[in-house]
């Protein structure tokens, strides 16, 4: 599908979805240095998943790894599921970061562009292999060398992110329907479902590993009633 909407509408969309919270803002136009492709090159994700150890106190690599991920896949499924619930879904082919020691992830399009959608069928069509094939896969490739993780915690903290970013904002009919097609699609249906008391994933992010921590809402480990439907 060609490119039909333009810089200024997809700038606009994305300053609106920004509203919602930090974790919903995808910066426009040239950065300073430091930025650079996304995943980029390893150095800066080893330096993250070490920065990550550190502050979480823990000595498994594969835990600080695992949070990494999720953290970043959260970054970056929520604005452009947030806008293709507004309509307009961004290209992220050419999307940009920059984090170091001590401060904030940040995301940025020099000159944004997309597509524009009629529904949450159409919308998914695009995110889904844009996020998991373009953005996803390359960020596992490399923290699995450096983390060495699993396949299905993986795309377990992939799903769960998706679906958590549904806990931000007032409660969003069309933002709801994007998320649980995406959700629908492999190798996310496979890593859990909705159930009576919500999205429920069948692996671990091992933040219970964490001094300190805990199990997460969507934990597999929890006791609870695990009768899945259908993520749509």
């Amino acid at each position: 599908m060609a490119l039909d909407v333009g810089s200024a509408e997809v700038a606009r969309v994305l300053r609106d979805v920004a509203r919602l919270g930090q974790f919903f803002e995808i910066g426009i136009g040239a950065g300073g240095p430091g930025w650079e492709p996304f995943p980029g090159e390893a150095a800066r994700l080893v330096a993250m998943t070490e920065d990550y150890a550190v502050r979480l106190k823990t000595r498994e690599r594969r835990v600080a790894g695992s949070l990494v991920f999720q953290g970043l896949a959260a970054r970056i499924w929520s604005p452009v599921v947030a806008a293709g619930a507004r309509g307009v879904v961004p290209d992220l082919g050419a999307l940009r970061w920059y984090w170091a020691p001590g401060e904030a992830i940040a995301f940025r399009l020099d000159e944004p562009s997309g597509w524009r959608v009629g529904d949450a069928a159409e919308a998914a069509a695009l995110i889904h292999p844009m996020v998991v094939d373009g953005l996803l896969k390359p960020l596992r490739d490399v923290l699995s060398t450096i983390a060495g993780l699993a396949e299905g915690l993986v795309w377990g903290n992939a799903a769960a992110a998706l679906a958590g970013s549904l806990n931000v904002g007032a409660p969003d009919p069309a933002r709801r329907a994007v998320v649980r097609e995406v959700l629908a699609r492999e190798p996310l249906a496979a890593a859990g479902g909705f159930g009576p008391e919500g999205y429920v994933r069948r692996s671990c992010c091992l933040y219970y590993r964490v001094p300190g921590g805990g199990m997460c809402g969507d934990c597999s480990l929890l006791k609870r009633d695990h009768s899945f439907r259908n993520v749509r």
